[in-house]
């Protein structure tokens, strides 16, 4: 394999590249792209504060566009007015919002302002808000709406609040209040101070060693840890990123991202993987921002907006091929169309050479289904990411039979994110790719367990990262920093990969998540989770069996899909999803998927018995994490029962096929 690339994005540098801050790496993105577009905001969702004064209220339904330049101009009076509140160096801000064009401008606000930005989940409960302002000691947080300002009043008398900005108008017995401003209040006090040498200082005294940002994890494994993300670890995963991506010389015709890229943002800002891929590194690199403010309208945003790019999580991909195989089983001849599609654009992705009836197959594929999806993404995308968890291989051949290129990677809060991704030029399906350049990894084969990864071809171990993108060490925890790094330094990320020949690496399980059997096997649940999710009936799965003789697992139909079967087979369902759920022929009908997913696992490794359950894992039931990972401890106490019920009789089960 020529790996010529990997000269070329080593030795990369443009006018991007370079260690400096975050605000200087904005203005001079800025002043080099003044006129063109910087961030898409849609009309008739948010009754926003910074309208009309600021900004033009955006027609219902449509996008309305700030240039680089506007973008600039408000994020300059927000630093002065942000700064005439009291925020100086090192003071820490939290930002509590959905994302939207308003967190971009207060993010970089307050970190030209000389501030620390904290984030809070917009779907955090007043307790965690408490933790989250507390525990960084924030002197101020931006909220979005009511909403978000009830909650942090509920627990202000515990806090040591400075100010409250709200994004949007909020009732005028909140506004009274001397310590509560309007983000449009903040932005005319910097109007009336703005000194563009004031300003000027503030950026220049400020280090890229200084700390830029806290970022919480998600506490599934314990409270909360406050990661310590200074500029320089984000600017060097910004260049990091850009080398493999960015418009290099030797790039030729394969896609890059640069000024003319467009990309729909609608991940959590408050999450690394967002605050870098879909903001930092865009803007830094003059692309386009569009934000869908609502998660009901993404289909029309993509329609409206056109991208060329974009990241995401895998829980998107698999919900977007959920919704296509729904719209073809509209009738049974679109069904057996998609079908066959389906597995002509595997075999075709799988192919290196697929010759002339294949590429013919393909084609005709393409016309029938492939092209319309294509274009509900907006018709113009070159390239997409995938991130934060792990993609089905699968999934991931399908849609790149279908000319929809994913591009899978992988990182961590303590990184910046990004660790590795695939490269354009040589993508390796069920990968997470090689490490960007100037970071190194290494594996501590005594993790992993001897019994579980027979079968995988390469190195295998515990990752280690060392770079500049690494973070310094969690907020106010050193015996928790202490631990997460080895004697000469490298971060322990907790998670199992394979390394091939070539560098690139294929994740395996979280260290952590491994299920150990009461016969002392090991089993991932990643892979067999993984394979369900191209499953038409299952639409969510967890595996279980820690201290247990056998694996099993629980299933959450996908409900829509389980009724067009029923209908389509002349079976009657009950009413209601719990009934359902316990409706005998419809187990039958998802034991014989599990049947066919058990034959690719090992014996240990094959679910024995599931149950379905009638709730989907979702953020708001709080059995997902904002960045749509599992909560394994909250999803095993929600379905205690059906637990009980599957290893009531542990002792006597014998292996046998899947019930």
């Amino acid at each position: 394999m020529a790996m010529a690339w990997r000269d070329a994005e080593a030795s990369h540098e443009d006018e991007v590249t370079g260690i400096e801050t975050i605000p200087r790496t904005f203005e001079s993105s800025a002043a080099r792209h003044t006129n063109r577009p910087a961030q898409l905001y849609k009309g008739g969702i948010y009754d926003r504060t910074l309208v009309p004064e600021v900004l033009d209220e955006a027609p219902d339904g449509e996008f309305a566009e700030l240039t680089y330049g506007e973008m600039r101009e408000i994020v300059r009076n927000l630093a002065a007015g942000f700064h005439d509140l009291g925020v100086g160096a090192e003071d820490r801000v939290a930002i509590f919002s959905d994302t939207r064009l308003e967190w971009a401008h207060c993010d970089f606000a307050l970190l030209a302002a000389g501030g620390v930005v904290t984030t809070v989940y917009s779907s955090s409960s007043p307790r965690q808000v408490r933790y989250l302002l507390d525990n960084p000691g924030a002197v101020g947080v931006v909220v979005e709406n009511e909403q978000a300002l009830e909650r942090v009043l509920s627990v202000e008398d515990e806090l040591d609040l400075e100010f409250i900005v709200t994004i949007d108008r909020i009732p005028e017995e909140f506004a009274e209040r001397s310590d509560v401003h309007s983000l449009a209040d903040v932005h005319a006090r910097g109007v009336g101070v703005f000194d563009r040498n004031e300003y000027e200082s503030w950026i220049d005294q400020r280090d890229p060693e200084d700390l830029a940002s806290l970022i919480y994890t998600s506490g599934t494994t314990g409270r909360p840890k406050g990661v310590q993300l200074s500029h320089r670890n984000f600017k060097a995963n910004i260049d990091q990123v850009r080398s493999r991506f960015g418009p290099r010389p030797d790039k030729g015709d394969i896609p890059v991202l640069d000024e003319h890229s467009r990309a729909v943002s609608f991940l959590p800002l408050a999450h690394v993987y967002e605050r870098l891929s879909g903001h930092f590194l865009m803007f830094a690199s003059g692309a386009t921002v569009a934000y869908a403010e609502s998660p009901d309208t993404l289909q029309e945003d993509f329609a409206l907006v056109h991208p060329t790019t974009g990241s995401s999580v895998p829980r998107v991909y698999e919900k977007i091929y959920a919704a296509i195989r729904e719209q073809a089983a509209e009738s049974p001849i679109k069904q057996r169309i998609f079908q066959w599609a389906v597995g002509v654009g595997q075999a075709y992705a799988r192919s290196e050479n697929p010759g002339t009836v294949l590429s013919l197959k393909n084609s005709i594929a393409d016309a029938l289904v492939f092209s319309q999806v294509k274009e509900a993404l907006g018709g113009e995308i070159e390239f997409l990411t995938s991130g934060g968890g792990s993609l089905s291989a699968e999934l991931c051949h399908l849609y790149h039979g279908m000319g929809l290129t994913i591009l899978e990677g992988y990182g961590l809060t303590e990184t910046s994110p990004v660790v590795t991704t695939n490269p354009p030029e040589a993508p390796k399906i069920g990968t997470i790719g090689p490490p960007l350049p100037d970071i190194d990894v290494r594996l501590d084969e005594a993790v992993a367990p001897e019994d579980e990864f027979e079968d995988v071809e390469g190195e295998i171990g515990e990752l280690l990262v060392s770079g500049p993108n690494v973070f310094s060490g969690y907020w106010d925890m050193p015996e928790e920093t202490e631990a997460a790094f080895t004697d000469d330094g490298y971060f322990r990320t907790g998670d199992i990969v394979a390394q091939d020949a070539d560098g690139y690496l294929t994740f395996l399980e979280r260290a952590k998540e491994l299920l150990v059997l009461s016969t002392g096997k090991n089993v991932a649940p990643t892979p067999i989770e993984d394979a369900f999710s191209a499953c038409e009936l299952v639409e969510q799965c967890m595996v279980i069996g820690e201290d247990h003789k056998f694996i099993a697992a629980l299933l959450v139909p996908n409900f829509e899909a389980v009724q067009d079967w029923a209908d389509r087979n002349d079976v009657a369902l009950p009413e209601g999803r719990t009934a359902i759920c316990e409706h005998q022929e419809l187990i039958d009908r998802v034991g014989e998927e599990v049947d066919r997913i058990n034959e690719n696992f090992e014996s240990h490794e094959t679910i024995k018995r599931f149950r379905l359950v009638p709730e989907e894992f979702t953020e708001e039931n709080d059995l997902l994490t904002p960045s749509l990972k599992k909560k394994r401890r909250n999803i095993l106490e929600r379905f205690a029962e059906q637990v009980d019920d599957i290893y009531a009789d542990e002792q006597d089960a014998e292996a046998a096929p899947a019930e």
